[in-house]
């Protein structure tokens, strides 16, 4: 029973490191990806410092950057826990490591003084001739053939535990040390990100000041805002009144085939329906939802740097359509999911491609170039073409008319 105990603690054991060690190692990469996001975050506004004023881009990147170190932060104060259990663990473990030393060496002392009163050769023998039968005679031979063996593996115990006490002393002192490191590290970052709130401070300061200037490039962004949006759902437009035709087409047909049957004819289709009219189109649909929260980003690398939403810049509000996602210059900008070009168009001085996903499409703008055509079929992480010289892409989602928030539908970065 106190072997299968030992077996059960170090089962659980081994499962509880293996645990530590993959929830460590996400927090690792996690990490580290992170500082590549803030890096790429840090370029844009090493870009703008030398600007006496601030600006909306600015304002936008260090936002960006201090949602970035928070989240570090976070990343840390997980590490660091995680580490105190395993110190914990390995105290737990070296105490009672400590205790079974301190019971193997009495048990072993006792063996000792009883194996120096009988350590005679005359005196073993007197025990095994006083024996009543040569049956027992041969069990007190064995006795003492493995007393001596069992001498042996408890002087093998102790100092397998004393090894054993050995490791757990130094894995704790490592854990120790990379707490220590951690500790610093997130002191770091408490410090950068306390003068980064205090730069956005003066960017917001200074953008409320020239009140007027904003509310004029606010604007110029929302008329932006807007000639896209349109174009957008001009493209849709086209893409329903194609399917309609089509579907009018096909109920006339089947109009004419119940009235020769003498059933009722089927009903007319929505707008979303309509886009799905054909099997092929209602199963991209299916498949496109089926992947909601799973698509992958529009690039490999990138950072947020606006949300889609509502939000304040002293006394000015503004509506944020769509994601604006930071990325690297001339980094490749990919499609999300299997679709359909329906549309390449220059909007504001801007390349826009719109891709169709049955009901569904996603729209890609900022683009310097473009490598893919109208009507061009393409797969999931094709790339269709490539950022623009700020590396910002605009990535927009919608279904049918109805603009989506992409924080449902792209994966975690």
């Amino acid at each position: 029973m106190r072997y299968l105990k030992a077996v059960f603690f170090v089962f659980f054991l081994l499962t509880g490191l293996q645990v530590f060690a993959q929830s460590r190692a996400e927090l690792e990469r996690r990490k580290a990806q992170l500082n590549k996001d803030i890096e790429m975050i840090n370029r844009t506004l090493s870009k703008t410092s030398s600007e006496k004023r601030g600006t909306l881009k600015q304002l936008n990147a260090l936002r960006a950057q201090i949602r970035l170190r928070e989240e570090k932060i976070k990343t840390i104060n997980s590490e660091i826990r995680i580490i105190d259990g395993q110190i914990n663990e390995n105290v737990t473990q070296v105490r009672s490591l400590q205790a079974q030393l301190t019971q193997l060496k009495a048990d072993y002392a006792a063996m000792i003084r009883f194996a120096q009163k009988n350590q005679g050769a005359y005196s073993k023998l007197m025990y095994i001739f006083a024996a009543k039968d040569f049956n027992q005679a041969y069990k007190r031979l064995k006795y003492l053939q493995q007393f001596g063996e069992y001498r042996q593996k408890q002087a093998k115990y102790i100092e397998d535990t004393q090894k054993n006490i050995r490791q757990k002393i130094a894995v704790l002192n490592k854990n120790k040390q990379e707490k220590d490191h951690l500790l610093g590290d997130q002191q770091k970052e408490k410090n950068t990100l306390g003068t980064a709130q205090s730069k956005q401070a003066k960017v917001v300061s200074s953008l409320t000041s020239q009140e007027r200037k904003l509310k004029s490039d606010l604007a110029k962004k929302r008329r932006d805002a807007i000639a896209l949006d349109r174009a957008i759902k001009a493209a849709i437009d086209r893409e329903i009144a194609l399917a309609k035709k089509k579907a009018e087409e096909e109920a006339r047909a089947a109009a004419a085939k119940a009235k020769a049957a003498g059933t009722a004819a089927p009903v007319a289709k929505t707008s979303g329906s309509i886009l799905n009219s054909t099997p092929e189109a209602a199963k991209l649909s299916a498949d496109f939802v089926s992947n909601r929260g799973r698509l992958p980003w529009p690039v490999a690398n990138g950072v947020v740097t606006e949300y889609m939403g509502t939000k304040r810049i002293g006394n000015v509000t503004v509506d944020v359509s769509g994601w604006t996602i930071k990325t690297n210059p001339g980094a490749s900008v990919r499609t999300v999911f299997d679709g359909k070009v329906t549309t390449v168009i220059d909007i504001a001085g801007a390349t826009v491609v719109i891709i169709q996903h049955g009901e569904y499409f996603t729209a890609y703008k900022n683009l310097s170039s473009v490598n893919v055509s109208k009507g061009q079929k393409v797969s999931t992480k094709q790339s269709i073409g490539t950022a623009d010289g700020n590396s910002e892409i605009e990535f927009h989602i919608y279904k049918a008319k109805d603009e989506q928030d992409p924080k449902y539908w792209l994966a975690p970065n």
